[in-house]
């Protein structure tokens, strides 16, 4: 069979147009496919860094706000809430938070960036219920100084959130990630203002 007869020039621009059409087609087909990999409108919230305004915090208070869809709390520690830290750490299963559950700007003995405020991701360690708050005394729950008291199982922490040995939670209270904007307001969730006392 012979070519002679055939336009090549025509064959040439219908190849290079079906395939610029398919190239464009194929991106069309791509791009929803990519932006769906792209965390939605509320996720991006969900995860915003949130701020708290402590200025009306009085010593003993502690407020909770919403991040990742976990309870945070923020506790103004008074200074018997404070002292009571180190009188209990005989009794805790991991006194210096060798676990890694805080940043590290928040290993010391207060697990905070400021001895008196105390952010922590409010659920036990155990199965992620969340501990009732005692700002005094409980004995009867074997909370001498006061502390976080988890009803599920019988987990106990300290005002630090750390817990005591003999429990069925098995690692301290995560802190969150958190600076300071001002001394009245803490962002939860950001590093980027001031992190160091």
């Amino acid at each position: 069979m012979s070519n002679d007869g055939v336009n090549t020039s025509r064959r040439t621009l219908l190849i290079g147009l079906t395939s610029g059409v398919g190239a464009v087609g194929a991106a069309a087909l791509a791009v929803p496919f990519v932006k769906s990999w792209q965390p939605s409108a509320r996720a991006k919230n969900a995860g915003a860094p949130v701020s708290v305004d402590i200025s009306k915090l009085e010593p003993g208070q502690r407020v909770v706000r919403e991040w990742r869809g976990q309870p945070v709390w923020v506790v103004r520690r008074t200074d018997t809430m404070l002292e009571g830290l180190k009188k209990v750490e005989g009794e805790l299963r991991d006194p210096e938070s060798a676990v890694d559950q805080q940043p590290e700007y928040a290993r010391n003995s207060h697990r905070s960036i400021r001895p008196e405020m105390l952010v922590l991701i409010g659920t036990c360690t155990h199965l992620g219920c969340s501990p009732t708050y005692n700002p005094n005394p409980t004995v009867e729950v074997g909370l001498e100084y006061g502390g976080f008291y988890c009803p599920c199982h019988g987990s106990r922490f300290d005002f630090a959130g750390r817990v005591y040995s003999g429990v069925p939670a098995p690692t301290n209270m995560v802190v969150p990630p958190h600076s300071y904007m001002s001394d009245a307001v803490v962002i939860i969730g950001s590093e980027e203002g001031e992190t160091s006392a």
